[in-house]
């Protein structure tokens, strides 16, 4: 699997009638066109999954009154063996993924327009654990973030081997995994809606991780007794990989560390 092509999908859409601050302050009508060093936050997530290999093509789920804005953007990335297109943006995240994955077979890799920390050793690592799993998703421990930046991140989630922050990319294997997606049916974040964590995982399973009584390897084996498949973690090292744009803190983290991750690499 690990070597497989897959479809990168990026989820750039916003909620309707919604007017999202930073894009209001930047003067552009998606958050996704905000930006940031210089460049738009999606345009630094298009260069990491472009740079990464076995990338077959990238869909980007966004709203139709995007497409002007994005299309210089796609422009820069695209190559005959790099596609890029846009499906129109659904309701809910699930659906979103679901429309962006129509009449294909997978692989799949799913990020955010707002994920500007995205690297291609993150994309591999998420595409290499998919050699043994149905779906993944990606984590770093709290003290990897807070190395990366004290303000990163303040929502961890308390295992007994470690606490642990989401880094929004995730892996699904196939088609089949899909039903993965079904888990954020409902959106938004799950540490602030304890009924659809219980939904989703279970109350005996959400008991035991809410109060830090059972590791992460022991839960993941658990949750995935629950879904019904073979659930993951990709770890990362890298804690930066876990802050994304979400408002004007970690809009200015994400600057920071952008701008000293631009200025290393001259």
């Amino acid at each position: 699997m690990a070597d497989y092509p897959i479809t990168a999908i990026v989820l750039a859409g916003q909620r309707a009638g919604v007017v999202n601050p930073l894009a209001e302050r930047a003067g552009v009508s998606h958050k996704c066109l905000v930006p940031i060093c210089g460049r738009p936050l999606i345009d630094h997530v298009l260069r990491a999954l472009a740079s990464a290999s076995n990338i077959s093509e990238i869909v980007i789920s966004v709203e139709d009154d995007a497409k002007s804005g994005l299309a210089p953007i796609i422009a820069a990335h695209q190559r005959a063996d790099l596609p890029i297109r846009c499906t129109p943006a659904a309701t809910g995240i699930v659906d979103s993924v679901l429309a962006a994955a129509e009449n294909r077979d997978g692989p799949f890799l799913v990020t955010t327009a707002d994920n500007v920390l995205l690297d291609t050793s993150a994309v591999d690592t998420v595409r290499a654990e998919l050699a043994q799993a149905d779906a993944v998703f990606a984590l770093a421990t709290d003290k990897a973030v807070l190395s990366a930046h004290p303000e990163g991140q303040r929502n961890f989630y308390r295992f007994r081997d470690a606490s642990y922050a989401n880094c929004n990319i995730y892996g699904l294997a196939d088609r089949a995994a899909l039903r993965a997606a079904e888990i954020f049916r409902e959106g938004g974040q799950f540490q602030a809606n304890p009924g659809r964590m219980i939904r989703a995982f279970g109350l005996s399973n959400i008991l035991l991780m809410r109060f830090g009584l059972i590791s992460l390897p022991a839960a993941l084996k658990r949750v995935s007794r629950k879904l019904g498949f073979n659930l993951s973690a990709a770890h990362f090292t890298n804690g930066a990989l876990a802050i994304d744009v979400d408002n004007e803190r970690t809009y200015a983290v994400c600057e920071q560390l952008l701008a000293k991750r631009e200025a290393s690499a001259q």
